[in-house]
């Protein structure tokens, strides 16, 4: 019996980073597929004003405490602090659908890539020339790269996914829901915000429990 794991993101969520390895750790799953839903926490460019800046700074230390993710100086000390960083959510899920659609085991990568560039780098990734060296980063050609890109049906993508979330409750952005066979399953991921190995040993654990039912 098939199994998935549907994954709600956005690749400029700051808790969506901070569930990078929660996402790997279910890639290691036996017999789960691993769906991505891009929801668009920022729908439209946005340039944020400095207090709000100053309370993501606050956040993003509360996240890498909880998870180990590593918030680089370049992004921390650079672009989150710059009143020019734009963030756009459409884009950044183009990326990661064009890497989808040249080579589906790609999608997680591309994500990673756009969050560690980000996070990290402090790179402007909802530039396309970025994301374009991103995608050349996770080994893909930059022309295919670049084409699929333009053609990613994005805007049907993102009202999918804010459907999926009306579906299950999601109240916002990281969320998990577990589908096995027919029937969906609630995934309490903040519990493993720390331990993504206890959070594989979840998830098979839930597999195994269910499948038979079906």
């Amino acid at each position: 019996m098939s199994a998935t794991l549907h994954y709600i993101y956005d690749p400029l969520c700051g808790w969506c980073y901070g569930a990078e390895p929660l996402a790997w750790a279910a890639a290691g799953v036996r017999d789960l597929d691993i769906e991505l839903h891009g929801g668009a926490l920022w729908p439209q460019p946005t340039q944020l004003p400095e207090q709000t800046r100053r309370y993501i700074q606050q956040a993003d230390m509360r996240i890498s405490q909880m998870s180990g993710q590593k918030f680089g100086a370049p992004y921390h000390n650079g672009l989150l602090l710059d009143p020019t960083m734009v963030l756009y959510s459409r884009p950044t899920i183009a990326a990661v659908l064009a890497a989808q659609a040249l080579d589906p085991d790609t999608a997680l990568a591309m994500l990673k890539g756009i969050q560690h560039a980000h996070y990290e780098q402090g790179r402007r990734v909802v530039e396309e020339g970025t994301l374009c060296d991103i995608a050349v980063e996770c080994g893909l050609d930059r022309g295919s790269f670049e084409a699929a890109l333009h053609d990613a049906p994005v805007d049907a993508h993102i009202e999918e996914s804010r459907q999926l979330m009306a579906q299950i409750g999601a109240q916002g952005f990281p969320a998990f829901v577990l589908q096995i066979g027919e029937e969906w399953y609630p995934v309490p991921h903040g519990r493993f915000a720390s331990n993504p190995p206890q959070f594989r040993d979840w998830l098979d654990g839930q597999i195994k429990a269910h499948a038979p039912a079906h």
